[in-house]
């Protein structure tokens, strides 16, 4: 009884020493690899900046510059955004300047002047554009923020608003600021057209519109009669509809 006890006694001692011996050994493994861990230069992935971001809605592009740490001019100026008042939900915009420009570079000595002239660029293949609802225009073009940037045309309640050229629908709802229900559409690389202060939107995105085809309902507000603020922008900036539109 007394030998049967010792054994057992010995192999609970042994047991008890090869755990502490696994523990030890786990622990020692545990600071290799947090040593290791910290004496290595962090991954790539880590610091990757970003690059792009995807306007939320109710985004604006000085929040976004503000968060970013990014000039909203530059952001602007990276995108073809004109001033920057007109950016939609779900519209990527890049936070660094696109790769091959002056600010991207080193600037580099102006190369001589050549002898010879470079012909104009093509213009923008005409669109045919027309008059997205009929009314008197109650507020022209002005080149300014807010409703200087478009024409604001009078109607009545209720009353058709058009796509001006054949486009596709790039924006349609109420995440903007000062435009009220709006539409946004895309003509090709180089122009969109805005119809804002709508009651209804017939569209949805994505959508093909083609011209003369109704996209909404004309708004009116408390102590206000119906209006649309109607847009044309070339290369993200404002442009003076009345220069594309058949005279009124």
């Amino acid at each position: 009884m007394v030998t049967r006890a010792a054994n057992h006694g010995r192999s609970v001692l042994y047991l008890r020493a090869q755990a502490i011996r696994i523990a030890l050994l786990f622990v020692g493994v545990l600071l290799v690899i947090l040593l290791v861990s910290g004496c290595v230069a962090p991954t790539y992935w880590d610091h990757t900046p970003q690059e792009i971001h995807v306007v939320r809605s109710g985004e604006t592009l000085s929040a976004i510059a503000d968060r970013y740490g990014a000039s909203a001019r530059a952001l602007a100026r990276w995108n073809n955004l004109g001033d920057g008042s007109l950016i939609h939900p779900g519209q990527v915009i890049r936070l660094a300047p696109p790769s091959g420009s002056r600010a991207s570079r080193p600037v580099a000595k102006p190369a001589p002047a050549a002898k010879r002239t470079i012909p104009p660029p093509p213009s923008d293949p005409p669109l045919g554009w027309a008059w997205p609802a009929n009314g008197r225009v109650m507020a022209e073009f002005k080149g300014v923020e807010g409703a200087g940037t478009g024409l604001l045309i009078a109607g009545k309640a209720g009353q058709e608003v058009r796509a001006a050229a054949n486009g596709r629908v790039v924006y349609a709802g109420g995440g903007l600021i000062g435009y009220g229900q709006l539409i946004i559409l895309k003509h090709n690389d180089t122009f969109l057209s805005a119809y804002g202060y709508n009651a209804s939107l017939s569209v949805k995105e994505g959508q093909a519109i083609r011209k003369g085809q109704r996209i909404a309902t004309m708004g009116a507000s408390s102590g206000n009669p119906a209006q649309l603020h109607f847009e044309i922008r070339r290369n993200g900036k404002p442009v003076n509809p009345r220069q594309y539109l058949p005279r009124h």
